[in-house]
């Protein structure tokens, strides 16, 4: 999943604004970390939220999927020896790092950071001429993977699906068509057949790349899937009272935390046809607010802001539920597995 503490680049693709940790105050509120607490930061990045965790008292696990970060956060590892651990690793394996005692709090903020955008290498960019990439991890199956070799009905489904994109039909056409004339190769190149499928028009607040690029990023590093396990895995991972926060930027992410704690928050289930009740004890209780945004001030300093919902719960002493995807209704994409193959 994306690492990322709170970059201050919007979540788009567009151009780079200074890394400013987004509902910073709002987070260490609910997280509540003080000394002798040992929180998990499941997005490392740039290491917003983790310098504020470290200036609160506590003492945290910083985990990021690129390695980019996990070496530009060496200096900050020395500087707080013995107090700050950080890890290269993907945020739903959090439970591998977690003591066995449990975790005191886990912060996840979730989407593309700062620093992944304003490198144009690494191909997150419809405004940087790079090559089509946007792996996270620098391995696997790339953007150019799927946009070249991925079958026409799978591409409108990515596109529609994990973009949201009204014209995904159109856009999977004309990529279609392009390709068997040469491959894509680099991001201004599948940028610019889509400015001209579905040109920009003057009361479009974004650009017509926007959404296809969400949709390739959110697909090639399987964010939806890992955020769901990410929940499971902090589910197993906190102590009771321990707590978890999550900060999204688009709906999709936001429908997967949201689900998450309102099927951990216990139900009953049963009718009147049929008396008997089976009771589900709650593993989270919700603290504060059901959502909570940033305020207008904030999102006039920092645009990425504007679409931040944070969702936070409170672990109880039940015990952790299977980790059941079925709750979260996401799409099947398992035939674009083996793109990169």
């Amino acid at each position: 999943m994306a690492a990322n503490p709170g970059g201050g680049s919007t979540d788009a693709g567009g151009g780079p604004v200074r890394h400013i940790p987004v509902l910073l105050a709002e987070v260490l509120e609910v997280l509540a970390p003080v000394a002798g607490k040992l929180i998990l930061d499941g997005t490392f990045g740039a290491g917003g939220y983790t310098s504020a965790i470290l200036r609160a008292g506590a003492d945290v696990i910083a985990l990021d999927r690129d390695p980019t970060a996990i070496a530009a956060g060496q200096a900050m590892v020395a500087a707080h020896a013995g107090h700050l651990s950080l890890v290269h690793s993907q945020f739903s394996q959090l439970a591998d790092h977690a003591p066995h005692n449990g975790l005191d709090g886990v912060v996840l903020d979730i989407g593309v950071s700062s620093m992944q955008l304003d490198e144009a290498e690494r191909g997150f960019s419809f405004n940087k001429s790079g090559p089509l990439d946007m792996r996270m991890s620098a391995s696997g199956v790339s953007a150019a993977d799927v946009v070249n070799r991925a079958k026409l009905a799978d591409l409108i489904r990515i596109f529609a699906f994990l973009g949201e994109e009204k014209q995904a039909p159109r856009i999977a056409h004309a990529i279609e068509k392009r390709r068997a004339e040469a491959p894509f190769v680099t991001t201004r190149d599948l940028a610019g057949l889509i400015e001209i499928v579905t040109p920009r028009k003057a009361k479009d607040k974004i650009h017509p790349a926007t959404r296809v690029f969400q949709a390739l990023r959110i697909f090639v590093n399987d964010e939806l899937g890992e955020l769901a396990q990410a929940l499971f895995a902090a589910e197993r991972a906190l102590k009771p009272g321990g707590r978890l926060v999550v900060v999204t930027f688009h709906s999709l992410e936001d429908r997967i935390v949201k689900k998450f704690f309102a099927d951990r928050s216990g139900r009953a289930t049963g009718s009147r046809h049929m008396p008997m009740v089976h009771e589900r004890l709650a593993t989270f209780d919700p603290i504060g607010k059901p959502m909570i945004s940033a305020s207008d001030a904030e999102a006039e300093v920092n645009p990425r802001a504007r679409s931040a919902k944070l969702r936070a719960g409170v672990r109880t002493a039940a015990t952790a539920e299977a980790a059941d995807l079925s709750i979260f209704d996401l799409p099947n994409l398992a035939s674009l597995e083996k793109l990169g193959g």
